[in-house]
């Protein structure tokens, strides 16, 4: 009775293997040659998907540059009015004061001259 019952799982092997490796699955193994899948949707394109990732980015980059440069010009006009107003304050970019660099912005000498005759 062993030996009838190895003989069946000797020949349900044998089956198995022709149909695993068989002439019938040789076809399959046989793959037609590469072509471009079928694009079915604006999704599945490489190259739409690509051509859309490069424009955000071209978006995303001239955004960027627009806040850059809107930033440098806030700065630049901070920069200058501080500069204005801090030259108004300290009295140095009024060109105002007297000739020989005496006295204050308004003209008036805060010390008197009391070394030259005549006064």
């Amino acid at each position: 009775m062993g030996r009838v019952i190895l003989l069946l799982l000797i020949i349900a092997a044998v089956v198995l293997v022709w149909k695993a490796f068989g002439p019938a699955s040789w076809r399959r193994s046989q793959l037609p040659p590469a072509s471009r899948p079928v694009i079915k949707g604006p999704d599945d394109d490489e190259e739409f998907l690509w051509q859309l990732e490069k424009e955000q980015f071209k978006k995303r980059r001239e955004k960027q540059r627009l806040a850059e440069q809107e930033e440098n010009n806030i700065r630049r006009a901070r920069k200058k009015l501080d500069g204005d107003n801090n030259g108004k304050a300290n009295g140095t970019d009024t060109g105002e004061g007297n000739a020989n660099g005496n006295g204050n912005a308004d003209g008036s000498d805060p010390s008197p001259d009391t070394g030259t005759p005549g006064k």
